[in-house]
């Protein structure tokens, strides 16, 4: 299977009057074609930033990105100008943005936004475009798509809207799709429709897909593989089903703890981790979870923790992670 994008040590800082703020440090991750990455995570962690860094979406000033590669397929789009950037932005690399109710321009019709991308990216005429943006609003399932192509974006509903910025995102069908948190705010009936959606138009195109959410029951339905971000940092990848069973790091067994459990006591308090995220402005020296970790020592305040391999397929930022992976595999 071959990777549809790989990104290298990808850092991003953002330089305000009240000091540099370390949104993304250090985070590497690889999608082969037609896999499903999770990026999981409390608000924020980082999960948002490293997609826009990813795009080329991070303003400068404050922002400030730095990668060893953000390759996709063979091509590094950390060399790219942003000339170059803005053709393969939208074309080859797409994005599904987290609020569908803010995304589309309000003074623009459906077909006028559908329309342009295919204008500028595979330079069609103003006639073909229609044409292909209306077959592109029946593939995500909008009954009468011709006569939405007419409507303003306050004309439909949050799931309707969301359908649309699906159909935006894959009318040029794109090698990676990045989709940030693309059910919230949706009714569950509408967000099962539309990750369903998701699935089916993956499998048809062979889609890449980073995921980004904080909902652990659509990461657990929809991803391939799963990285766990905190602080900035990714501190546990795994393929998904292992790292529901046996999670090799305290933050994830925090995450996976807090999920309600419909087979609990009634009255029973719901677990949650404890203290609140650190400043990235003033990160806590070593391991940044270490305040609010069950199993901190001495040692994790020392220096930021290794990423270990505590089982196959694994990695943990972790000093106890091969002792996370025992317990694991004892349950």
């Amino acid at each position: 299977m071959a990777t549809a994008l790989d990104v290298r040590d990808l850092s991003v800082r953002f330089d305000t009057q009240h000091g540099n703020v370390q949104a993304v440090d250090s985070v590497s991750f690889i999608i082969e074609e037609g896999e499903t990455l999770g990026l999981v995570g409390e608000s924020g962690s980082g999960k948002s930033v490293s997609s826009l860094a990813v795009m080329g979406l991070i303003p400068s000033p404050p922002g400030v990105v730095t990668a060893d590669a953000i390759l996709l397929g063979d091509r590094d789009l950390t060399s790219l100008n942003a000339e170059a950037l803005r053709k393969v932005r939208g074309k080859e690399v797409a994005m599904v943005f987290q609020d569908p109710m803010t995304s589309l321009n309000p003074l623009l019709t459906v077909g006028r936004q559908l329309t342009e991308v295919l204008e500028v990216h595979e330079g069609l005429s103003q006639r073909e475009a229609y044409q292909r943006a209306a077959r592109g609003l029946g593939d995500v399932g909008i009954p009468a798509p011709e006569d939405r192509l007419a409507a303003y974006p306050h004309e439909l509903s949050g799931g309707m809207r969301q359908r649309v910025m699906i159909a935006m995102a894959l009318l040029c069908n794109p090698k990676v799709l990045i989709a940030d948190e693309p059910s919230t705010a949706l009714d569950v009936t509408i967000q099962a429709q539309i990750l369903e959606l998701m699935k089916e138009l993956q499998e048809r195109h062979g889609t890449a897909i980073l995921l980004i959410t904080h909902d652990l029951g659509v990461v657990a339905g929809m991803s391939d593989r799963v990285n766990v971000m905190y602080a900035g940092r990714i501190v546990e990848t795994a393929d998904t089903a292992p790292l529901f069973d046996a999670p090799c790091h305290p933050y994830t067994q925090g995450l996976l703890g807090s999920i309600p459990d419909l087979t609990g006591v009634a009255g029973e308090d719901l677990y949650s981790i404890p203290g609140q995220p650190p400043d990235l402005a003033e990160l806590p020296p070593g391991c940044a979870f270490a305040p609010r970790c069950e199993r901190a020592r001495d040692e994790c305040t020392a220096a930021v923790p290794a990423t270990l391999e505590p089982a196959a397929d694994r990695l943990s930022a972790c000093l106890d992670a091969e002792l996370l992976a025992r317990e694991g595999g004892a349950r």
